[in-house]
């Protein structure tokens, strides 16, 4: 798939090199494309803000994503179950790999508007970034709302961050990634990290990021995959009674100097673009290493589709190629 570099401007005015994609899209995209709202109708069929049925929807998203973890397990079936009192998920490691190899790892950060999925629902990504990547990937299964608001998830990820680090793995041979509020996850344990003085991954990988719970306002409500009644009932489980301008809640509002180079990936139809755009301006403006990729049409968290979506694979392969400069210590452009 070709890829061109442009300058573009953010909505502050800050100029941000982006890579950007053909306009031409596959039958596969388009069909999820079109099937996707009738989906999302199903959980939030009204402009007003309901109750969701959180067990449901847990259910639900679990039953979408069998045809990926079936395709991931035909293909790719070395995953393999972890848990302890530190870290509790599921371990994709790339043929040929023993089972113990750690030599660098993917800590994944799996979206779903903090109250659902799971590793499992997201194994058709992991699968894909493991074999990719050639690399371990370690898919945390952390908190979800409402049982556990904030910030209980961000407190599970920094635990298995520092997990992975006492197996004598380097924070250099680290890279943290994640989608939608997975990504905006990942970003916040830089944030937290950072602000502690505690080593730093190699880099990180935000696909989609779902980042900032103050401009849910803009969003619409016939985006592909995220709407403006989803996002307000999920913000108002996650965080309960704390302020949305929290940082550590909505990372892209914090301080965001000091933090190793970020990929961020995002499509021009989803409701999360110009949020992405803005993320990476302000981590550019704030000195950091950005690649900032926009592609074409393609719905929310496209990656998930990897297995059926030649976009979501070539996306994929666009962020591995940059995880793997991370761990090289590459310069990026």
């Amino acid at each position: 798939m070709n890829v061109q570099q442009s300058q573009t401007t953010s909505t502050d005015g800050v100029p941000l090199d982006t890579l950007t994609r053909p306009r031409a899209e596959s039958w596969q995209a388009a069909w999820v494309r079109r099937a996707i709202p009738l989906v999302m109708a199903l959980h939030f069929s009204s402009s007003r803000r309901p109750a969701p049925d959180v067990q449901a929807l847990r259910l639900r998203a679990h039953r979408y994503t069998l045809p990926g973890r079936l395709a991931a397990a035909c293909l790719y079936p070395r995953v393999r179950r972890h848990a302890d009192a530190e870290l509790k998920g599921e371990w994709i490691r790339p043929p040929g790999a023993s089972q113990e190899s750690e030599e660098t790892v993917v800590l994944y950060l799996h979206g779903g508007a903090y109250y659902f999925g799971s590793p499992a629902t997201h194994r058709a990504l992991t699968v894909e970034l493991a074999h990719s990547t050639q690399s371990a990937v370690f898919a945390l299964d952390y908190s979800l709302a409402p049982e556990h608001p904030f910030p209980a998830a961000l407190e599970d990820t920094l635990r298995a961050y520092r997990a992975l680090l006492a197996r004598r793995i380097a924070s250099s041979s680290i890279v943290f990634a994640g989608d939608s509020a997975g990504a905006g996850l990942a970003l916040a344990a830089l944030v937290a990290l950072r602000d502690a003085g505690e080593p730093l991954p190699a880099g990180a990988v935000l696909f989609s990021p779902w980042a900032d719970l103050t401009t849910i306002w803009r969003a619409s409500h016939n985006a592909l995959s995220m709407n403006r009644t989803a996002m307000e009932a999920a913000a108002d489980m996650y965080l309960r009674n704390v302020r949305r301008f929290e940082p550590l809640a909505s990372p892209a509002r914090a301080k965001l100097h000091g933090l190793p180079p970020i990929h961020v990936q995002t499509s021009d139809a989803e409701a999360l673009s110009t949020d992405a755009r803005e993320l990476a301006a302000r981590l550019q403006r704030a000195g950091n290493a950005v690649e900032f990729a926009q592609w074409h049409a393609m719905p929310h968290a496209w990656q998930c589709f990897a297995p059926f979506v030649p976009e979501a694979r070539a996306a994929l392969g666009e962020a591995s190629r940059f995880i793997c400069r991370c761990w090289a210590g590459a310069t990026l452009r």
